[in-house]
């Protein structure tokens, strides 16, 4: 395993307030500048844990056929104007089975930002309750993505576990600019519960009219239980 994350470009970082853990150079540099900066730090015990004593073993197998289910709250869809307000993430096992619940971030963004959102953006957000739960956030996007790379790390090895969601393409995209350390931790594969219903509306509509309908809350930890339990119903009736 070490020689896997040394091909893969990462580091042995052996000080940061006694922490020791493989990261990009990247994020060694943006963990140094959070800790510079603020009084926030992640959790010596969050960021210890490493997979290189397991590689190959049945545990290792195990593992690495997790799911790891992000959603994101943005203010609009184009990755180049528009910013993360809200991430949330679970861990289920290959049978989507919960094993691990993740932090749901709220992200610190200016009313400038806030302000430029699409209209739809603006009313949803707003009620829901994120629009002001963002204003007062102390979080901001470096804080979050080294928090929720520290969370997938206690339970996922490096570079095994898919990305999974609804319309999880368009979460990846964002990551991709936004979160890049998180999203390299992933597999490159995703699991996008989109793709089935979209196939289930065509080959099954029986089915499809029978599936989970989503509350349309509009917060991120809510739209991933929401698709776990759509998930769950397809491979119930239709991978039988």
């Amino acid at each position: 395993m070490i020689g896997h994350l040394i091909r893969r470009g990462f580091s042995k970082l052996p000080s940061l307030s006694g922490y020791s853990m493989y990261v990009t150079p990247i994020l060694q540099g943006r963990l140094q500048k959070v800790s510079a900066n603020s009084d926030w730090a992640p959790s010596a015990e969050n960021m210890s844990r490493n997979y290189s004593n397991c590689n190959g073993t049945d545990e290792h197998q195990r593992l690495k056929k997790r799911l790891v289910w992000v959603d994101l709250e943005m203010t609009g869809l184009d990755p180049n104007t528009c910013q993360i307000l809200e991430m949330a993430c679970l861990i289920t096992d290959e049978d989507l089975n919960i094993v691990a619940t993740g932090p749901n971030i709220i992200v610190n963004q200016s009313d400038e930002v806030l302000k430029n959102m699409n209209d739809w953006c603006k009313t949803h957000h707003g009620e829901s309750g994120l629009t002001e739960a963002v204003r007062v956030s102390k979080t901001n996007l470096q804080q979050a993505e080294i928090e929720m790379l520290s969370f997938v790390r206690q339970h996922t090895p490096p570079g095994q576990c898919p990305l999974a969601g609804n319309t999880v393409h368009m979460d990846k995209v964002f990551m991709k600019k936004y979160m890049p350390d998180f999203l390299d931790h992933l597999h490159y594969r995703i699991v996008d519960v989109s793709t089935l219903k979209e196939l289930c509306r065509r080959w099954y509509p029986e089915e499809y009219s029978n599936a989970p309908r989503k509350e349309a809350a509009h917060r991120a930890m809510d739209d991933i239980t929401e698709s776990i339990k759509e998930l769950q119903y397809y491979r119930q009736c239709i991978f039988k």
